[in-house]
């Protein structure tokens, strides 16, 4: 397969690109965020609550949004979602460059930001299959997650420089501008045979929601897929949100060095996500590279956690970095090729709920062992957990995959 195949598609490639540029301003944003919630608090605990508090939407509106995605065009969701995350990104520039920002604008700002995540993310992740057909599945996932992981590399070097030079709030301002980018090509695709037909379903969204748990917990192989997605969000995941913790109080590299860590981070995520794009969407590697993936995750963390020099963990960071994307990838993949189109929003709302849903109490989590320990024995402990859940995987979990 060509790793580049669906850039072949002119709607995908518009997407695609637009979601390169989008992401970059995203991840500028994000390092730029966390940054200024330590400046104003240097407080390990608040920067894990406002990580809680960004995520907590997402476990309240993921699942409704899931039908919302079944029943819409996914393409006129994901075009309000984008405005709206631009209007937030403006709202927090000024209030940064104005001088006026307080902690608990960014607490509602994040509240906000998340409840549209919770709306785009179920039609984003199931828009893909959409975009491209089954066969080439894998390949855009792969693609999707390489322009957002490219970006990942690019942006948090970026807004190192950046925010040492002119501030955080040129960041945001950035990132507003960004949007325009994924919105226009939204508005310039070609409706095509690919594109579903969205039908009203009779049902209240209760029902619906019923007849994707009736789904879920029925198949155990789908099951275990989301509940391994939960279980990296919770004790892996929350490690980006403590980045600045280790830029500043093990390393001593201020905000260049926070954007070196990330961008790391970023680099071997970008290299998964390549790795993802050369499977076949029918691979039968797809489960074993899971497990592979979770273990070298979980050694990575392990070794991040309890090093003291810095580019030693630059290098274990770009491991943890591929392994997340390796294993997310795939299970998402597997996740879309196994469910039926009517259920496919609902089934993604779900991934999206223990992805993004879960992160929010790892961060809280983190925060409070850290605020007694320190962030270190946190993260080793983690990682520690993760890679039991990879021996059970090994021995005993392979059987449902």
């Amino acid at each position: 397969m060509k790793i580049f195949s669906s850039l072949e598609i002119r709607n995908f490639k518009l997407y695609w690109i637009g979601t390169v540029l989008s992401s970059i301003g995203t991840w500028i944003q994000m390092v730029a965020q966390s940054w200024l919630i330590f400046q104003l608090t240097n407080s390990e605990f608040l920067l894990g609550f406002i990580g809680f508090l960004s995520s907590i939407p997402i476990l309240v509106f993921s699942l409704p949004s899931g039908v919302i995605a079944d029943k819409k065009d996914k393409r006129y969701i994901l075009i309000f979602t984008q405005s709206a995350l631009m209007i937030l990104s403006f709202i927090l520039g000024f209030l940064t460059s104005s001088g006026s920002i307080k902690v608990w604008h960014i607490m509602i700002i994040v509240l906000f930001t998340g409840s549209i995540m919770a709306l785009d993310g179920p039609a984003r992740q199931s828009f893909v299959l959409e975009l491209v057909g089954s066969e080439k599945l894998t390949n855009a996932i792969g693609l999707n997650s390489a322009a957002f992981n490219a970006a990942r590399v690019i942006g948090p070097a970026i807004a190192g420089v950046i925010i040492g030079s002119m501030g955080a709030a040129v960041c945001f301002y950035i990132n507003g501008i960004s949007f325009i980018a994924v919105i226009a090509a939204l508005l310039a695709m070609k409706k095509t045979k690919i594109f579903q037909n969205y039908k009203s379903q009779n049902q209240n969204i209760w029902d619906n929601l019923k007849q994707g748990f009736n789904y879920l917990f029925s198949n155990k192989k789908v099951l275990l897929l989301i509940v391994l997605v939960g279980i990296q969000s919770l004790i892996v995941m929350p490690y980006a949100t403590f980045m600045p913790v280790f830029a500043e109080s093990v390393f001593h590299k201020g905000a260049k060095g926070l954007g070196i860590l990330m961008s790391s981070a970023g680099f071997g995520a970008l290299l998964g996500a390549l790795y993802v794009a050369t499977f076949s969407s029918k691979s039968a590697r797809n489960e074993k590279i899971i497990i592979q993936s979770y273990g070298i995750l979980s050694v990575s963390l392990i070794l991040f956690a309890i090093s003291k020099i810095y580019y030693l963990s630059i290098v274990f960071l770009v491991f943890i970095g591929w392994a997340t994307i390796t294993s997310i990838g795939n299970i998402n993949s597997l996740l879309q090729i196994n469910v039926p189109d009517e259920l496919r929003g609902r089934i993604m709302s779900m991934f999206m709920l223990a992805f993004a849903g879960i992160i929010p109490f790892g961060s809280l989590l983190a925060g409070s062992i850290s605020s007694i320990l320190n962030v270190q024995f946190t993260f080793a402990f983690f990682g520690l957990l993760c890679l039991l859940v990879t021996v059970w995987l090994h021995f005993k979990g392979r059987e449902f995959l």
